[in-house]
């Protein structure tokens, strides 16, 4: 196998899971990020409010999402750009959080990825003093980078794994999270997930 995925990252409205304002992705095939892509989102009614504090931290507006495709019209593009690559995210139980919480806010079905944390990865791969998105992706030799820009972030997320893979001699994501000592996780229906 190869190391292929896709990593992900999301801003949030507000400290609701479910308040996606923007997403970014980055595929990776063969070791190589070869595709990037990200967008604002609508987030769902009920969870639309925009709090100063996440403006702060990415700068989304409410007037930035107000013509944007809400979680329900863009979740096929989502799932258009990741296929069935395993996903991969900096914290990763934030994105997949809202991944679920916003297709539960919306009645759309979730998409069951499997996915894997760097910074899991990045905690027993280096030693470093802080694993924060920037820190690691420096050790990783990903260079500076608009942190909190969603597609910036999982370009880096994406070199975090590539780097760490390199370093363990892993040829692919479930390899990696092996060497790791990592699971790879699965996105779990909430009524399987409270069961």
């Amino acid at each position: 196998m190869a190391l292929d995925f896709t990593a992900i990252d999301f801003e949030t409205a507000n400290a609701s899971s479910a308040s996606a304002c923007a997403v970014g992705l980055a595929r990776v095939r063969d070791g190589r990020i070869v595709a990037t892509a990200g967008w604002l989102i609508r987030p769902p009614v009920g969870h639309d409010r925009f709090f100063e504090l996440n403006i702060g931290i990415h700068g989304i507006r409410p007037e930035d999402v107000a013509s944007a495709k809400s979680w329900t019209e863009q979740l096929d593009d989502l799932v258009a750009f990741a296929g069935a690559d395993v996903l991969v995210a900096h914290n990763a139980g934030f994105d997949m959080a809202v991944l679920r919480r916003a297709c539960e806010a919306t009645g759309d079905a979730c998409p069951p990825y499997r996915y894997a944390c760097s910074l899991q990865v990045a905690r027993r791969v280096y030693d470093l003093p802080s694993y924060r998105l920037p820190a690691v992706a420096a050790e990783a030799g990903h260079g500076a980078f608009a942190h909190h820009d969603a597609t910036a972030d999982a370009a880096a997320c994406a070199q975090i794994m590539i780097d760490a893979a390199r370093r363990v001699g892993a040829g692919d994501v479930r390899a990696l999270a092996e060497l790791a000592g990592v699971k790879v996780g699965r996105i779990e229906p909430a009524e399987a997930a409270a069961a």
